[in-house]
């Protein structure tokens, strides 16, 4: 029987090298679930894998967003699993990568996503602009922990949605989040982690590599296609601190120190988010034999 495989952990743990190489033993197709990934031309910053590096195995839900438009997680949903319903109708595997928590979920639970007001959000979009991210996400910890928790205080988007959700149904926007079961499809989770000095460095040399590898150009670019104008893709790591280097509010050094600082808190609440998911199986990513060890997990 054939089962979709998702290889999920903390950024730069090696996921997207794992996945094709899992995918080409397995007879199987990839399937992206990092949501900066979803974006046409944020290739650099998002160390999204060139056709080289995919080996000739085909890659989905890549590059089918514009800059401009906002990555929507109730949409990928329906995407993806669309995707994967179809690889499994052909015999092929399924392999969801990504480290967007909530993507993954969105596949493999059964999650439902409450409706919008447009009024509400307005309104909380509008403080958002004169407050600031961290002080609704700290009236978020008030109303709902849980969801704080989940939220980084500086992702403003999710924030308002949540408080968006709260204001709207009067219940916890966490109410909304399934507790985890069985994964849907008989998914079979597989965990990437490595310790976390080793991903300390390794996060440190991946900015280090994104800026020498044109970065900067690659914003500027994506600029110029209005990246400023969209509410997901212009708070990716990496373009907002460009842009910000950008608007004179700190030094193209400062820009990659803050890029990589701010990537190593995110991996710390990826692995916080992964970690409470007891359906994953965990890897140290550095071991020798571990295309082998998670073959024989899935029993091939």
């Amino acid at each position: 029987m054939t089962v979709p495989v998702a290889v999920v952990g903390p950024t730069a743990t090696g996921k997207s090298d794992l996945a094709v190489e899992l995918a080409l033993r397995l007879g199987g197709e990839v399937v992206n679930a990092d949501a900066m990934q979803l974006y046409r031309g944020m290739d650099i910053g998002t160390a999204k894998v060139t056709e080289r590096e995919r080996r000739g195995v085909p890659h989905h839900l890549l590059d089918v967003l514009e800059v401009t438009e906002t990555a929507s997680v109730a949409a990928y949903q329906r995407h993806a699993r669309a995707v994967v319903e179809r690889l499994l109708d052909q015999g092929r595997t399924p392999v969801l990568v990504g480290g967007s928590g909530l993507y993954v979920q969105a596949v493999l639970d059964d999650l439902v996503f409450p409706g919008t007001d447009e009024a509400i959000r307005a309104r909380l979009e509008d403080e958002l602009a004169v407050v600031g991210a961290p002080a609704l996400h700290q009236r978020l910890a008030g109303l709902d922990p849980a969801a704080a928790l989940a939220i980084l205080p500086s992702n403003g988007r999710r924030v308002v949605r949540a408080l968006e959700v709260i204001e709207l149904t009067g219940r916890p926007f966490s109410a909304t989040m399934p507790k985890p079961g069985p994964a849907r499809y008989g998914a079979v989770l597989v965990g990437l982690d490595r310790a976390v000095s080793e991903l300390d460095e390794r996060v440190d040399l991946r900015v280090d590599r994104m800026f020498e590898a044109g970065l900067v150009d690659e914003v500027r670019a994506l600029e110029a296609r209005g990246l400023r104008e969209g509410r997901t893709a212009s708070r990716a790591l990496g373009y907002q601190q460009v842009l910000a280097a950008f608007d004179g509010e700190l030094t193209l050094a400062d820009a990659a120190a803050e890029t990589a600082r701010a990537t190593r808190r995110f991996v710390r609440r990826q692995r916080s988010w992964f970690r409470r998911d007891q359906r994953v199986t965990w890897f140290d990513a550095g071991r020798d034999g571990l295309v082998g060890d998670v073959l024989a997990l899935l029993g091939k």
